[in-house]
């Protein structure tokens, strides 16, 4: 089968009441990295899991930046349309519903601009150490859309000043959107899979 033009692992679900989750891994990851976490926050779930296609060096990315905080917004706008193309065949070929989108840091980031670029395209996304270092308005209607952005306190590339931007303006866009600083760096911690499988589990259901 082809690639669907991403590198990428797909899980099909066991439990037909779990909305399919599109993992979406941060700098240097692949499409192996966050199948744990996809597993933890809704057991039996689909899963569908692209590698970015940018390389920063030899690390995996889905879109380029020029430095530390500062994108390469063509790219980025692009990239995002790549990816939305991928989820629509994903979906086709693999039988799946919208999926809810989990990203971590650079997959984060790519997981919002979906989100704005296509409001019908994801169920819902939960958005671990996101940012957003410039202004994404004008805004699509996200009215009723759920979105969890989990920043932390002490994280020293995604600060949680940027994830609470993105949240209001999330929220601006009519989004469902939640909040929480966790006592943390950039890293995932355990904190972060208890409120994320919690928010999932409440705030989203499988849809077709």
């Amino acid at each position: 089968m082809s690639d669907l033009g991403f590198i990428h692992r797909f899980i099909p679900a066991q439990s037909a009441d779990r909305p399919p989750l599109l993992l979406l891994h941060g700098t240097g990851g692949d499409e192996n990295d966050l199948i744990p976490l996809g597993e933890r926050l809704s057991p039996g779930a689909a899963l569908l899991s692209p590698r970015g296609k940018v390389l920063e060096g030899s690390m995996p990315r889905f879109f380029r930046r020029i430095g530390e905080g500062e994108w390469d917004l063509a790219d980025f706008s692009q990239r995002t349309v790549e990816l939305a193309d991928f989820v629509r065949q994903a979906r086709n070929v693999y039988d799946i519903g919208r999926p809810v989108a989990v990203g971590f840091s650079n997959g984060a980031n790519i997981a919002w601009s979906l989100l704005l670029h296509d409001p019908s395209l994801l169920a819902g996304a939960i958005l671990i150490r996101a940012m957003v270092p410039f202004d994404p308005r004008p805004l699509p209607d996200l009215t009723g859309l759920p979105v969890l952005v989990l920043a932390g306190a002490q994280d020293p590339l995604a600060p949680s000043e940027q994830a609470g931007l993105l949240a209001a303006y999330l929220g601006e866009a009519g989004a469902d959107a939640t909040f929480e600083v966790l006592p943390a760096g950039h890293g995932l911690t355990g904190q972060d899979l208890v409120l994320a499988e919690s928010w999932l589990r409440s705030h989203v259901t499988a849809q077709t």
